[in-house]
Protein backbone atom coordinates (compact mmCIF):
# COMPACT_ATOMS: atom_id res chain seq x y z
CA UNK A 1 0.00 0.00 0.00
CA UNK A 2 1.18 3.08 -1.01
CA UNK A 3 3.06 5.21 2.13
CA UNK A 4 1.42 9.47 2.07
CA UNK A 5 3.30 12.13 3.97
CA UNK A 6 1.49 15.38 3.77
CA UNK A 7 3.79 18.28 4.29
CA UNK A 8 1.67 21.24 5.48
CA UNK A 9 2.38 24.91 5.90
CA UNK A 10 4.89 25.15 3.50
CA UNK A 11 5.66 28.56 2.80
CA UNK A 12 6.61 28.14 -1.24
CA UNK A 13 5.57 24.96 -2.26
CA UNK A 14 7.86 24.81 -4.99
CA UNK A 15 10.97 25.45 -2.90
CA UNK A 16 9.35 22.27 -0.76
CA UNK A 17 9.16 20.15 -3.70
CA UNK A 18 12.72 20.79 -4.84
CA UNK A 19 13.99 20.05 -1.33
CA UNK A 20 12.37 16.83 -1.33
CA UNK A 21 13.41 15.79 -4.52
CA UNK A 22 17.14 16.67 -3.26
CA UNK A 23 16.27 14.42 -0.17
CA UNK A 24 14.65 11.62 -2.30
CA UNK A 25 17.42 11.31 -4.40
CA UNK A 26 20.08 11.35 -1.99
CA UNK A 27 17.99 7.69 -1.17
CA UNK A 28 18.34 6.95 -4.61
CA UNK A 29 14.85 7.20 -5.22
CA UNK A 30 13.35 7.82 -8.65
CA UNK A 31 11.06 10.57 -8.41
CA UNK A 32 7.79 11.86 -10.49
CA UNK A 33 6.58 15.63 -9.97
CA UNK A 34 2.70 15.65 -10.48
CA UNK A 35 2.13 19.49 -12.36
CA UNK A 36 -1.31 21.01 -13.12
CA UNK A 37 0.08 23.25 -15.35
CA UNK A 38 2.75 23.97 -17.59
CA UNK A 39 3.92 27.24 -15.49
CA UNK A 40 4.04 26.15 -12.61
CA UNK A 41 6.05 22.81 -14.19
CA UNK A 42 8.08 25.54 -16.13
CA UNK A 43 9.04 27.33 -12.79
CA UNK A 44 9.89 23.91 -11.15
CA UNK A 45 11.80 23.09 -13.93
CA UNK A 46 14.13 26.40 -13.67
CA UNK A 47 13.99 25.76 -10.00
CA UNK A 48 15.62 22.37 -10.00
CA UNK A 49 18.62 23.53 -12.38
CA UNK A 50 19.82 25.99 -8.87
CA UNK A 51 18.34 24.44 -5.38
CA UNK A 52 19.59 23.13 -4.23
CA UNK A 53 22.54 24.95 -4.47
CA UNK A 54 25.26 22.67 -4.09
CA UNK A 55 23.88 20.40 -6.84
CA UNK A 56 21.82 20.31 -10.17
CA UNK A 57 18.64 17.60 -10.24
CA UNK A 58 18.73 15.66 -13.50
CA UNK A 59 15.12 16.02 -14.58
CA UNK A 60 13.03 16.18 -17.63
CA UNK A 61 9.33 15.58 -18.97
CA UNK A 62 8.04 12.37 -19.66
CA UNK A 63 8.10 12.28 -23.39
CA UNK A 64 11.70 12.82 -23.55
CA UNK A 65 14.15 10.32 -25.19
CA UNK A 66 15.77 10.32 -21.96
CA UNK A 67 13.13 9.99 -19.30
CA UNK A 68 13.36 6.50 -18.65
CA UNK A 69 17.43 6.90 -17.71
CA UNK A 70 16.39 9.93 -16.21
CA UNK A 71 15.58 9.92 -12.04
CA UNK A 72 13.31 13.28 -12.11
CA UNK A 73 10.18 13.82 -14.11
CA UNK A 74 7.99 16.87 -14.32
CA UNK A 75 4.89 15.43 -15.31
CA UNK A 76 1.08 17.40 -16.21
CA UNK A 77 -0.42 14.68 -17.74
CA UNK A 78 -0.46 11.82 -16.02
CA UNK A 79 -0.03 9.23 -18.53
CA UNK A 80 3.31 8.03 -18.65
CA UNK A 81 4.66 5.95 -15.98
CA UNK A 82 7.99 5.56 -16.14
CA UNK A 83 9.17 5.83 -11.84
CA UNK A 84 6.86 4.13 -9.07
CA UNK A 85 8.75 5.34 -6.14
CA UNK A 86 7.68 8.20 -5.15
CA UNK A 87 5.12 10.70 -6.75
CA UNK A 88 5.04 14.43 -5.52
CA UNK A 89 1.71 15.97 -5.70
CA UNK A 90 1.17 19.44 -6.56
CA UNK A 91 -2.20 19.60 -8.34
CA UNK A 92 -4.94 20.14 -6.10
CA UNK A 93 -6.95 16.82 -6.33
CA UNK A 94 -5.64 13.79 -5.83
CA UNK A 95 -3.67 12.02 -8.63
CA UNK A 96 -5.97 8.99 -10.02
CA UNK A 97 -2.94 6.72 -10.43
CA UNK A 98 -1.39 7.34 -6.79
CA UNK A 99 -1.62 3.86 -5.82
CA UNK A 100 1.02 2.64 -8.82
CA UNK A 101 3.96 4.24 -5.90
CA UNK A 102 5.50 3.63 -3.44
CA UNK A 103 5.28 7.01 -1.69
CA UNK A 104 2.80 9.88 -2.38
CA UNK A 105 3.92 13.08 -0.77
CA UNK A 106 0.98 16.15 -0.51
CA UNK A 107 2.86 19.82 -0.45
CA UNK A 108 0.31 22.04 1.29
CA UNK A 109 1.07 26.08 0.98
CA UNK A 110 -0.41 28.24 3.78
CA UNK A 111 -3.19 29.80 1.65
CA UNK A 112 -6.75 28.35 2.71
CA UNK A 113 -7.88 27.34 -0.82
CA UNK A 114 -4.79 25.07 -0.78
CA UNK A 115 -5.02 24.05 2.60
CA UNK A 116 -9.03 22.97 2.11
CA UNK A 117 -8.24 21.25 -1.06
CA UNK A 118 -5.47 19.21 0.94
CA UNK A 119 -7.91 18.57 3.12
CA UNK A 120 -9.95 16.54 0.59
CA UNK A 121 -7.12 15.00 -0.43
CA UNK A 122 -6.46 13.86 2.81
CA UNK A 123 -10.43 12.29 3.42
CA UNK A 124 -10.24 10.40 0.24
CA UNK A 125 -7.07 8.93 1.21
CA UNK A 126 -7.72 8.51 4.67
CA UNK A 127 -11.87 6.80 3.90
CA UNK A 128 -9.38 4.40 1.51
CA UNK A 129 -7.33 3.06 4.30
CA UNK A 130 -4.07 4.33 3.80
CA UNK A 131 -2.27 5.47 6.93
CA UNK A 132 -1.13 9.52 6.44
CA UNK A 133 1.74 10.96 8.03
CA UNK A 134 2.03 14.99 8.66
CA UNK A 135 4.85 16.94 8.80
CA UNK A 136 4.48 20.32 9.41
CA UNK A 137 7.00 22.64 8.32
CA UNK A 138 6.31 25.88 9.78
CA UNK A 139 8.44 24.14 12.78
CA UNK A 140 11.91 23.68 11.74
CA UNK A 141 12.25 20.10 13.03
CA UNK A 142 9.96 18.66 9.81
CA UNK A 143 11.61 20.59 7.25
CA UNK A 144 12.75 18.37 4.11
Amino acid sequence: MTQIDFYIQAADRLHTTCRLVAKARSQGLRVTVFCPDRELAGKLDRMLWAVPATGFLPHCVPDDPLAAVTPVLIDGSGATHLHDELLINLHGEWPAFFSRYSRLAEIVGTEEDDRGLARERYRFYRDRGYAIRTHDLSTSAARP
